[in-house]
C-alpha cells in the first residue's frame, strides 16, 4: 500500500523548458553551455552546483572565469531560472488533494540554489504560496549531496520517510532516474515533461 508519494519537481511538478536555459546561459555568455547541460543531468560545474560540492557564490565566480567576464548572481539566476515554463495549478491541486486524502507528499529533486530561490519564494504559484507549502517534505540534491539517479539518494527517502520501497511511489520524467528507483524495488511512475499526469496517477495508487 502506498503510503508517501515522491514527486520530482522538473518535469512534473512544473514544465521544464531546457531550450529557454540555455539561450539565457548563452544570452549571459556562457556560448558553450550545451557542454554541461542535458534534459536531465547537469555536469561540471552545473552538476557540481546541484550536487551540492560548490556554493552558488561559488559557481558564479568559477562561470565568470569560464566565459572571461564578472557576472552577478542576479544573471546566474535568471539563466538557470529559464528552465521554469510554468506551474500548472492542476498540478498543484492535485498535490493538494492527495494530502487531503491521507497520503504524505514529498519532493525529491535535483535542483540548486539559484532554481530554488524562486520556487521558495511566494512568486512560485503567482497566488503567493511556495513550493515548501505544497510538500510534507523536500529533499534537494545540493543540500543532500546527493543527486538522483544513485542508488545513495534514494535509501536516504526510504530512511527518512521510514517506509518499505513498495509504500512509495516515485514520480519523475527522468527515464534513468526511474530506473534506479525501481531496482531497489519503489514504485514508479514515469510522466513525460509537460503531460497531464493528474488522473493517470491513481492508476499507480491501486493496490
Amino acid at each position: 500500500m502506498i503510503k508517501t508519494i515522491a514527486f520530482d519537481l522538473g518535469g512534473v511538478i512544473i514544465t521544464i523548458d531546457q531550450p529557454q536555459a540555455i539561450s539565457r546561459f548563452k544570452e549571459i555568455g556562457a556560448a558553450n553551455v550545451e557542454e554541461w547541460l542535458d534534459p536531465y543531468t547537469q555536469t561540471g560545474i552545473f552538476g557540481d552546483l546541484e550536487h551540492g560540492l560548490i556554493s552558488a557564490e561559488d559557481f558564479r565566480k568559477e562561470l565568470s572565469r569560464l566565459i572571461g567576464k564578472e557576472l552577478t548572481a542576479e544573471q546566474c539566476a535568471y539563466a538557470w531560472q529559464g528552465y521554469a515554463k510554468d506551474v500548472p495549478l492542476r498540478n498543484l491541486d492535485i498535490v493538494k488533494k492527495l494530502r487531503q486524502q491521507g497520503y504524505r507528499v514529498v519532493l525529491l529533486s535535483n535542483t540548486n540554489p539559484y532554481m530554488m530561490e524562486w520556487a521558495m519564494s511566494p512568486e512560485f504559484d503567482g497566488q503567493g504560496h511556495t513550493l515548501a507549502d505544497y510538500f510534507d517534505h523536500c529533499y534537494l540534491s545540493y543540500e543532500l549531496k546527493m543527486m538522483k539517479p544513485h542508488e545513495e539518494i534514494f535509501r536516504h527517502v526510504l530512511m527518512q520517510e521510514k517506509r518499505l520501497p513498495n509504500e512509495i511511489l516515485f514520480v519523475d520524467d527522468g527515464p534513468r532516474n526511474v530506473a534506479a528507483a525501481s531496482q531497489l524495488g519503489i514504485r514508479t511512475f514515469c510522466p513525460k515533461n509537460g503531460a497531464d499526469w493528474t488522473e493517470e496517477i491513481y492508476e499507480y495508487l491501486k493496490d
